[in-house]
């Protein structure tokens, strides 16, 4: 719930002052922030308990707030430079939107009295530029109106579906008196209809083979132990959802069957079997390829439990149940009786992989699987190695993998960056492909700045491994600009003031992340890999 403070009366203040004394009220500690000219008024005097963050660049800085308000679950505060800014800033916008990671996203405007003459660097319908991937935006009629904007704002963001908001704040507007803001208490959580759950327990309780599909809100609600109490009261097996962004149920444990394809046909090959499918924390379901789905032919009943009203809305068949995952959780643990059914077994893991020069990827990731700490997080953005890492890079379940459910690249760095800012104790691991890391390599410098615990290991195959993937699927030839040689990670990394290796022959993997993990500061490992390319679905499109 949201913070309250010892305000018992307005006071007049400035804009300013009454928007910082907000953030503190949300226990908004640290601001995002790459500065232009219409944002120096609500920087001047920056306050000393409020942690102004730097990033090199707009889209990076939206990247690292959201890995922070994930690590943290709450809000992040973003400032950018007015339409520049937040249009560098639009593709990480929507990774955020996809994420449901809460966020106010704040940008500068002109002054309100240059607004009609089109001022150099002002926003034309500043509201209307980052939708639809925001859930409310404004830019306030007046400058009085600007922190009950940023209050509402904060709101609407941390109710579930949580995501980013908008506010356009013009540069004369942080001057003007306004009345002071006393944060509210808004709950946020939404508990299920009795009978809907009441039906879906009776319909696990009677099913013969049931399959929980497990998706990101679960771990996003902290609700990971209650998902496993769930599973094993049910003796169901457990699936992730297609494209889950995080972690919701531990990779390791008996139940748990494996991952889910984005392809119609994979997916539902892999569940003809279960007679009941439960759909929770997911869409039912995301699809990347075309294809017939076979689940949705009327064969297999499926329920659904989410807190996205349009998740519900735009699922083809089925019984959706409305709730946020920890009462819906609690309710249906309470409500299933002991089953009869034996409790199922689950995948078999491929032996471990073994070593060779080129060093082979899932050899890699089998490597980092057994020298990274046992707490750390897991930032990812390597999209062509995610099957071999789901093989041979086991996930422990809560706040242990992060990732981007929007497909768009220039995500995880600068994530990473935000893991390790929102939990400073644990150790964050950002593993990441060579072309995916071009696109925001300046959070490298954010994170040597600030000497955080954060290892990147950019797995180097020379190349963007799923555009060379989905050619062969495709069956497209001579494709232009897959590769990408000659890039040397190492030169860039010291120049951002990193660590930094390049590793080449699997003898020097383990020392080279023992030592990188050994570090408190900020380190690169380039390993190069065998450039063999994947396969990501089945050849058939």
């Amino acid at each position: 719930m949201s913070r309250t403070k010892n305000k018992t009366s307005s006071k007049t203040v400035t804009v300013k002052q009454a928007t910082l004394d907000l953030l503190r009220a949300f226990s908004i500690a640290k601001v995002f922030g790459n500065p232009g000219s219409t944002e120096l008024p609500f920087l001047s005097d920056w306050p000393d308990d409020i942690d102004y963050v730097l990033g090199l660049q707009e889209s990076s800085v939206v990247a690292m707030a959201d890995g922070y308000a994930q690590a943290t679950r709450n809000a992040a505060f973003v400032n950018l430079h007015s339409a520049a800014g937040v249009g560098n800033a639009l593709g990480t916008i929507y990774t955020a939107h996809r994420n449901q990671t809460p966020m106010v996203i704040t940008a500068g405007q002109q002054a309100r009295s240059i607004l009609p003459l089109q001022a150099f660097l002002y926003a034309e319908r500043a509201s209307e530029f980052p939708r639809p991937y925001v859930k409310f935006s404004v830019e306030p009629a007046r400058a009085e109106d600007v922190p009950a904007a940023i209050a509402r704002a904060y709101y609407v963001a941390m109710q579930p579906p949580c995501g980013p908001t908008f506010v356009s704040v013009p540069i004369d507007d942080w001057t003007h008196q306004t009345s002071s803001i006393e944060a509210r208490n808004v709950s946020r959580e939404i508990g299920p209809d009795m009978d809907a759950m009441q039906t879906l327990a009776n319909a696990l309780s009677k099913s013969k083979n049931p399959a929980l599909i497990v998706g990101p809100d679960v771990d996003r609600a902290a609700a990971v132990d209650l998902m496993v109490q769930v599973a094993e009261k049910s003796r169901a097996a457990v699936w992730v959802s297609p494209f889950s962004a995080r972690c919701s149920f531990p990779e390791q444990h008996p139940q748990f069957a494996g991952f889910l394809h984005a392809s119609p046909a994979q997916l539902s090959d892999a569940l003809r079997e279960h007679d009941l499918v439960v759909v929770i924390g997911a869409p039912v379901f995301t699809f990347h390829v075309e294809g017939h789905a076979a689940i949705f032919d009327g064969g297999t009943t499926i329920f659904q439990i989410t807190d996205d009203p349009t998740a519900a809305a735009v699922a083809p068949l089925g019984t959706s149940i409305i709730a946020t995952m920890k009462p819906a959780l609690a309710t249906l643990l309470d409500l299933l009786p002991a089953p009869k059914r034996a409790a199922p077994k689950g995948r078999v893991l491929p032996p471990p992989p073994a070593a060779a020069d080129p060093i082979p990827a899932e050899y890699l990731l089998h490597v980092l699987a057994t020298t990274m700490p046992a707490d750390a997080a897991l930032v990812e953005e390597a999209p062509s190695h995610r099957p071999l890492m789901q093989k041979y890079l086991p996930m422990r379940g809560q706040d242990s993998f992060y990732t981007m459910a929007s497909g768009g690249l220039g995500y995880a760095m600068p994530a990473s960056v935000g893991v390790a800012l929102g939990a400073p104790k644990r150790p964050v691991v950002c593993l990441i492909g060579d072309g995916s890391a071009m696109y925001s390599i300046q959070a490298l410098w954010t994170a040597a700045q600030r000497k955080l615990p954060l290892t990147v290991v950019v797995i180097n195959n020379s190349g963007y491994g799923a555009m060379r993937s989905f050619s062969q699927v495709m069956q497209v030839r001579n494709v232009p600009g897959l590769d990408l040689p000659d890039i040397d990670f190492v030169k860039i990394a010291n120049g951002m003031g990193c660590n930094a290796v390049r590793v080449s022959k699997s003898a020097e993997l383990a020392p080279a992340l023992t030592r990188a993990f050994a570090n408190s500061g900020t380190n690169l490992i380039e390993v190069i890999v065998d450039s063999a390319v994947p396969i990501l679905y089945g050849q058939k499109h």
